[in-house]
């Protein structure tokens, strides 16, 4: 695969999966709504720490992709 058509990919990719992934958290927030539901402190903590330990993840993967060997600029 010619990296024009990777970067294309990668695009196509990030874009639909970032758009759904702000949905999903979205509704996930919806969740807050105490009309509707019944939940306590430590509900929201469980969900924000699974939601927070996915996203260090995310990072790190993402982080292994760059070069460690690099200096800091401006």
């Amino acid at each position: 695969m010619v990296e024009r058509d990777k970067r294309q990919k990668f695009e196509e990719l990030a874009e639909k999966r970032v758009n759904k992934a702000i949905k999903d958290l979205r509704l996930i927030g919806n969740l807050s709504n105490r009309n509707n539901y019944s939940f306590d402190e430590g509900d929201v903590r469980k969900i924000m720490k699974a939601l927070d330990e996915e996203m260090k993840a995310l990072k790190g993967r993402f982080a292994q992709a760059r070069p460690s060997d690099q200096d800091f600029k401006l």
